[in-house]
């Protein structure tokens, strides 16, 4: 008798078929996806051809459908406009946070992602991004067996905010692909090395990885102790990258023609854009290469070299280097402390990136593995654990939060709850109550930023909670918790406790920071320290004025017949006192006069308990007792 092969309940029809989780790495320039096949990590090539690497590149033809890659790279220089590139930079932004030069005209309103204005309409940064990811997906049906694919963990940059991962996952939506995780470039790229393996005395160890891609720039140190692997800080610049090098290079061959760079077309910049890389990918096996470039009638020839291309980076490479400073002082270590440093992305080829690099950390960066590779190699063994639930070394992974999340309190203050650099996924808990008698709701303000005050830091997002039962202020409790999940989304709820009233919100911007505001959001905190410290004891001390004043005038109008009129004019005369000090800035002046209250409330205290005392006792005996 022959034996049928059922599948239980919620398992696969085909339980002996392997399933495979991809890793993809959706780069600014180009991208990749990666499988572990027989126990290893591998690119997946092209259906036609071996190449590896995706430009990710759309072009939007006036006819025909959108083309992606090598065959939409082709039309660069003659179609700038509808030659979508470098999408990912746009990925999650606004269009007022759009500094850098592009050729692209775009639609939408200056507070929301805008729109790349092609001769097939409007497109979104998503849209596009979703076209790349299809175009890898199918790289991945093609080189492996039937609907075997379960998902695909995708990295970003470890500086992407809530908005910009958000955008990242619609594009994953968009294209047909599941995420099994959002996973940082860096963090990749320390599993692809083999970070995970213990050293032989169970040491601690402490490794920097230097990302610099063609538009984005990362560094994370990460600390492994008894398999545990922690992100202990994290920076970086998501408008940063080898592209600004070529546009630098665009910049220094434009002078070299001795014409005005406001002259140069947009068609003739992209040529030049596309030359300037060439030369820039020739120094990094030649220490010269030949110049002969043509536009406008001027022509230059000589000789480019590996000094000069060195110069040319300068501010790129000096701002990578500022970045890795203060994660540097994040994580409160020195350069001595680093075990290694390594080299990803496929700007870190060029020799004057490596040579700045070894100068910084005095030691020879690791780069013996394709630095366009090796984040998609280590986010496909990261996929491939998550499919299949297990890990050979059993390492653990923690990603951090690049902010402080926190919400506004009385006063306009910030009360963090998650500080920045925390281990995520995490979830905080903390009870807050009521400012005002009979409070029957409130709003839930969630901020993020380093800085005392929230007009000083970023608006995430507002939800309100209705249902409190009236009672004193004070009295209720709420209970506020902040949960962010393995792919950084960020979701907050409130509670009332004693009701288990509740309501939440899932953080999802239209849109994320700017590289200024970022950068202004971490050195502000720092700068600001002292001053912000001073201004939350102001606002502090004024909030606990104010609620003490609400309560003795509550408290006034219930039992005022228990003070005599001379009690009762000292009080109000004090409580008068105490709110004309609030209407200024004196802090010393302010605590005077609280002082001066205290001895007044306090008797006007101990009168109402005496007489609650009374109340209660009234019609009772000592037998009673």
């Amino acid at each position: 008798m022959s034996l049928l092969q059922i599948a239980e309940p919620n398992q696969s029809a085909q339980p002996h078929q392997h399933r495979f989780g991809l890793g993809i790495d959706l780069g600014t320039t180009r991208s990749l996806a990666a499988v572990v096949r027989s126990g290893k990590a591998q690119v997946l090539p092209a259906k036609h051809h071996a190449d590896t690497l995706l430009p990710s590149v759309v072009y939007y033809p006036a006819t025909g459908a959108p083309v992606v890659g090598s065959e939409a790279l082709a039309h660069l220089a003659d179609d700038p406009k509808n030659t979508i590139i470098s999408a990912k930079r746009f990925m999650g932004r606004s269009q007022a946070d759009i500094k850098f030069s592009h050729p692209y005209e775009l639609s939408g309103s200056e507070n929301a992602m805008p729109a790349f204005m092609t001769a097939q309409g409007d497109v979104s940064p998503v849209e596009v991004s979703a076209r790349i990811l299809a175009a890898l997906n199918e790289r991945a049906s093609d080189a492996l067996p039937a609907d075997s694919v379960e998902g695909a963990v995708i990295t970003v940059p470890a500086y992407f905010d809530e908005a910009q991962r958000q955008a990242t996952k619609d594009a994953a939506q968009a294209a047909g692909i599941n995420v099994l995780r959002l996973l940082n470039e860096p963090t990749a790229a320390a599993v692809a090395y083999g970070l995970d393996k213990p050293n032989q005395d169970d040491t601690e160890s402490y490794y920097l990885i230097y990302d610099l891609g063609g538009g984005t720039f990362d560094v994370s140190i990460l600390k492994l102790t008894d398999g545990v692997f922690e992100v202990l800080a994290t920076g970086g610049n998501s408008a940063l990258g080898g592209d600004d090098i070529d546009r630098l290079l665009v910049n220094w061959l434009i002078k070299q023609l001795s014409i005005d760079p406001a002259e140069v077309s947009r068609h003739d910049k992209s040529i030049l854009a596309q030359q300037a890389k060439t030369y820039k990918q020739a120094l990094t096996d030649s220490p010269q290469v030949d110049v002969d470039i043509a536009i406008n009638e001027q022509t230059f020839q000589g000789v480019l070299t590996h000094e000069d291309l060195h110069a040319i980076a300068q501010p790129v490479s000096r701002r990578t280097l500022a970045v890795c400073e203060q994660v540097l002082r994040d994580a409160q270590l020195s350069v001595k402390d680093l075990d290694e440093v390594v080299l990803v992305g496929g700007s870190t080829r060029m020799p004057t990136i490596q040579n700045t690099v070894a100068e910084f950390f005095g030691k020879q960066p690791l780069s013996r593995l394709n630095p366009d590779e090796v984040v998609a190699l280590g986010a496909a063994q990261t996929a491939h654990q998550l499919i299949n639930g297990n890990s050979d070394n059993n390492l653990l992974l923690l990603d951090v939060t690049p902010l402080s999340l926190g919400l506004e309190t009385m006063g306009g203050l910030v009360e963090v709850l998650i500080p920045r650099n925390t281990p995520i996924p995490v979830k905080k808990r903390q009870t807050f109550t009521t400012y005002q008698d009979g409070q029957t709701g409130l709003v839930v303000h969630v901020v993020q930023g380093e800085r005392e005050t929230v007009e000083n830091c970023r608006s995430l997002g507002r939800f309100e909670l209705y249902g409190i039962p009236p009672m004193k202020a004070g009295f209720a409790r709420i209970e506020v918790t902040f949960s962010i999940d393995a792919n950084g989304q960020l979701t907050v709820s409130a509670q009332e406790t004693s009701t288990g009233t509740e309501s939440q919100i899932e953080i999802t911007p239209s849109y994320g920071l700017s590289d200024e505001q970022k950068e202004q959001l971490l050195v502000a905190g720092f700068k600001h320290a002292e001053e912000d410290k001073n201004a939350r004891s102001l606002i502090e001390t004024k909030v606990e004025a104010e609620r003490e004043l609400l309560a003795l005038q509550s408290a006034l109008g219930e039992f005022d017949s228990l003070l005599t009129a001379e009690a009762k004019q000292a009080l109000t005369t004090q409580m008068q006192a105490l709110q004309e000090a609030l209407a200024h800035d004196d802090l010393a002046n302010i605590e005077a006069q609280q002082a001066k209250l205290k001895p007044l409330s306090d008797a006007f205290a101990a009168s109402i308990m005496n007489q609650s005392v009374k109340t209660s006792m009234a019609g009772t005996s000592a037998k009673d007792w």
